[in-house]
């Protein structure tokens, strides 16, 4: 193999560790970079290794580059409060092996990212590591496309609590409101489950629907949904995403138009969508962990975002 071959080889390897985004396909392509450099082979014979190399350092930039058009603003009319999180924090910041479990339908799936570096569980993942290096930090994915709350708990044994996590962030109610299921039949179900999740001993936090096309041409649904979700945090004592209220901001007050943060399916977000949703999720994180690294003690009772 010759030397330029080697460099190759190390530096879609490389690319391909930093952003968690090369397929299996690209993965095994990039092995046959050893049999030629693809900067030596001339324009447009470049094969499916170079085309390999090429993928992988585009969603390289792509990565880095995801907020450069528009950035990701804290809300200005939402209080970001991480007080609710005194379990996974606890275990970040001593050390130990943390689980969080995303648990939910199409968006937690992360349907309409464009690979599996922008899935909001794995940028989400990415942001705790690199911000606490030296703890272990698994998130796993537990997204089923178009389920509604029923589906959810039909699964909650097998999928969550048999997986004993310390975080489990539950985004429901979209599929609900779309397809006209039964929203009031959601307080009891969502009540349920958070009670046998509380037995288990994890933190909770709840993400309401999003804010798109599909939900506000319901909006009366729609906000009957968000309200029954900000209920059942409320009295269950859990944290509480209000995605609703975010991404309202994102297209109201920051006047974001829609495709600037959600496909042409008027439902599913974007690469930029979930890019915040998950850095503003992971901020949050951060400072309940930072709370208990300087030594406040973090009561359990306090909802993890609280309206203004």
């Amino acid at each position: 193999m010759t030397r330029s071959a080697c460099c190759a080889v190390a530096g879609a390897m490389l690319l391909a560790g930093l952003t968690g985004a090369a397929s299996a396909s690209d993965a095994a392509a990039s092995n046959e970079v050893a049999a030629v450099h693809p900067d030596t082979v001339p324009p447009g014979q470049k094969g499916v290794a170079g085309k390999a190399i090429d993928a992988v350092k585009s969603v390289a930039k792509s990565a880095s580059d995801i907020f450069n058009r528009v950035p990701c603003s804290t809300p200005r009319d939402v209080k970001l409060d991480a007080a609710a999180l005194p379990h996974v924090a606890r275990k970040i910041a001593s050390g130990e092996h943390v689980t969080i479990i995303a648990f939910g339908s199409s968006s937690t799936a992360s349907y309409g990212a464009s690979t599996p570096a922008f899935q909001y569980p794995n940028r989400l993942a990415e942001q705790l590591r690199r911000r606490y290096p030296k703890a272990d930090i698994t998130v796993m994915n537990q997204g089923i496309g178009g389920e509604d709350t029923p589906e959810m708990m039909a699964r909650l044994k097998t999928s969550v609590i048999e997986q004993k996590p310390d975080l489990v962030i539950w985004q429901l109610g979209t599929n609900t409101v779309v397809k006209g299921g039964d929203i009031d039949a959601t307080l009891g179900l969502l009540e349920d489950g958070i009670r046998q999740l509380q037995a288990i001993g994890t933190d909770i936090v709840l993400v309401d629907p999003q804010y798109v096309p599909a939900t506000t041409a319901k909006e009366a649904d729609a906000d009957k949904m968000v309200g029954i979700i900000g209920r059942a945090a409320r009295v269950m004592k859990v944290g509480l995403f209000p995605r609703f209220a975010v991404m309202r901001e994102w297209h109201n007050d920051q006047k974001l138009p829609f495709n600037d943060f959600v496909i042409n399916d008027g439902l599913h977000m974007n690469d930029w969508g979930y890019a915040c949703f998950a850095q503003l999720l992971g901020d949050t994180i951060i400072k309940s962990v930072d709370q208990v690294q300087a030594g406040a003690e973090v009561p359990s009772n306090v909802l993890t975002f609280r309206p203004m």
